[in-house]
């Protein structure tokens, strides 16, 4: 069965009406001890204007400024910190924001909530234009706007498998060449086996002279093996069953081969090797035991007979050779299939020998991954990446960088909320990863707090954002849902909600379903909400220590809060 997944998409329709409701307001006022202003009201595209807010206050209150991305449309680019100078018994506190636009257009700075001691004061609201940078196209020529190129990364470490592989192959290679393809040298017997039967003989005759059997009186051991090369050469030559035969039967075939005119021996040859032979049976079977001399004779003997019989024999015709032609051949094809079968087998045991070792050292599903592949394996052994997405920016560490995905908005939201989304994996995959930032529009705040004194700030309820989460997973027929919930904190110190569990999820196409894990962490700051999700299949070791690794990267960028 193929594995699949399931993607968390992020909050849309449902989930946009429900952070609507989810904003609760607070009151502004005014005060004397409160001042602000900015630099420039006329900037330039992509300029810098200090917003500046001072506060003259007791030693004994605790002042707190705005933090984040509350000067919306305009972005904080950098938050200063706190001047402190002390005047008297009072301290006067200076803090500057550096703000700017890369859009051209008239913007109104929003009224900005400075929490002192008790009292929560506000400032005004201040316009701002933001013009075009004029280019003199006469000095400067334009030119189109080159298209996206998608460039691949590359990994550092992408020749490391494909040596291993080499390596293994080689020295794999190298046992399987030295015991069994390499050419040995021969040994003395079989060189010896090598040599045509009459020089066999000859050596075999040679060497019988070099042996000590005379010497001493081994006269039976000595008889035995000058009889054994005489019927071995017959056995090859003359008849194949020379060697098993008794020496009455052996002579008879050879009379009845001569006989049949079809080996012209001699009478004499015939009963010199009768004579040889019978004194042999006597010697081997009697205890008979002639004297040195003739011994020394009857091998001289058989020296001169097999001379004579191999004179006698016919030359081979050429059927005779070709059939001997096909039986070297075959012998050859043989001895082939036999290194081949032999091959196969060593090296099917030498690699069953290695994944055995790594299986015992490394277990045995990270060996199989390891040699079969496995998708999850792969991105948890590649090369991270380290991005920031949406704003405010949420810093994760991911095994691929996430895309951009389009984010539907109904119509009569649009002017209210603004979503960015950015993911990796789909449906069809065994792992995703989907990152998204809802942020609450309120263009007529200014006009409300001119009018009622007041300025909105909207706080979300992180538990009502997890519930709407799920809810959506309910709408992609998600059943058996579990839901835990803790308390989350970034390396850097962000607070957010971590919702975990588990969820049965349909497998496309089918009425089967899988079980499946998630990860939802979800912050907030003024009017936004922060969602990353994690998923990925039940049982895959690989992809629940990636969903662990993104989860501890994640990181929020306090000055953009």
């Amino acid at each position: 069965m193929k594995s699949h997944k399931f993607t968390i998409k992020p909050i849309l329709k449902n989930s946009l009406l429900s952070l609507l409701f989810l904003c609760l307001f607070t009151s502004l006022s005014t005060a004397q001890d409160l001042k602000f202003g900015i630099d420039s009201t006329n900037i330039k595209v992509g300029a810098q204007i200090t917003y500046k807010i001072e506060v003259v206050t007791d030693t004994t209150s605790v002042v707190v400024f705005p933090e984040g991305q509350t000067f919306m449309p305009l972005e904080v680019i950098e938050s200063y910190a706190v001047d402190t100078t002390k005047l008297n018994d009072k301290l006067n506190l200076i803090k500057k924001y550096g703000l700017t636009q890369f859009d051209s257009g008239q913007y109104t700075i929003p009224p900005q909530k400075v929490v002192l001691g008790n009292k929560t004061l506000f400032t005004d609201s201040l316009k701002v234009e933001v013009n075009n940078v004029v280019i003199d196209t006469t000095k400067q020529g334009l030119y189109d706007i080159k298209p996206i190129i998608e460039v691949e990364k590359t990994n550092n470490n992408w020749w490391r498998l494909p040596l291993y592989i080499l390596l293994g192959l080689i020295i794999i290679g190298g046992i399987l060449y030295w015991f069994i393809w390499r050419k040995k040298p021969l040994t003395e017997a079989e060189e010896i086996a090598l040599l045509p039967p009459y020089e066999r003989a000859k050596l075999a005759l040679q060497k019988l002279d070099e042996s000590h059997y005379l010497e001493h009186s081994e006269i039976k051991e000595y008889y035995s093996e000058l009889t054994l090369v005489l019927r071995k050469y017959l056995d090859e030559k003359v008849y194949d069953r020379a060697l098993e035969s008794t020496t009455d039967e052996l002579i008879a075939r050879l009379q009845l081969l001569k006989e049949g005119n079809q080996i012209d021996f001699s009478k004499e040859t015939i009963k010199n090797i009768e004579s040889i032979l019978k004194r042999a049976d006597l010697v081997k079977f009697a205890k008979s035991a002639p004297d040195i001399q003739l011994a020394e004779l009857d091998k001289k003997t058989i020296e001169v007979e097999i001379d004579h019989v191999k004179e006698v024999l016919p030359e081979p015709d050429e059927e005779e050779k070709l059939l001997d032609q096909q039986y070297k051949e075959a012998q050859e094809r043989k001895k082939k299939r036999k290194k081949i079968v032999l091959t196969v087998v060593g090296a099917i045991v030498l690699l069953a020998m290695t994944f055995t070792g790594f299986a015992i050292k490394y277990g045995f599903d990270y060996t199989k991954d390891t040699i079969l592949g496995h998708d999850s394996k792969e991105l948890l052994e590649g090369q991270w990446v380290t991005s920031d997405y949406g704003v405010p920016l949420i810093s994760i560490t991911t095994p691929k960088v996430l895309k951009r995905l389009e984010s539907p908005i109904p119509d009569q939201l649009k002017d209210k909320v603004q979503v960015t989304v950015f993911g990796y994996g789909s449906i069809l995959d065994l792992f995703s990863i989907t990152v998204n930032t809802t942020k609450t529009l309120t263009p007529n705040a200014q006009q409300q707090g001119q009018q009622n004194g007041a300025a909105q700030e909207n706080t979300i309820d992180l538990n009502q954002a997890s519930e709407e989460a799920i809810k959506q997973f309910e709408l992609h027929k998600v059943t058996d849902i579990t839901v835990k919930r803790d308390k989350f904190t970034t390396p850097n110190g962000a607070e957010g909600l971590k919702t975990y569990g588990t969820g049965l999820v349909p497998i496309a196409n089918t009425e089967n379903y899988i079980l499946a894990h998630y990860i939802m962490l979800h912050f907030t700051s003024q009017n936004v909400l922060q969602q990353i999700v994690v998923s990925w299949k039940d049982g895959d070791v690989y992809a629940e220590e990636m969903a662990e690794r993104i989860v501890n990267s994640v990181e929020l960028n306090k000055k953009s809060q």
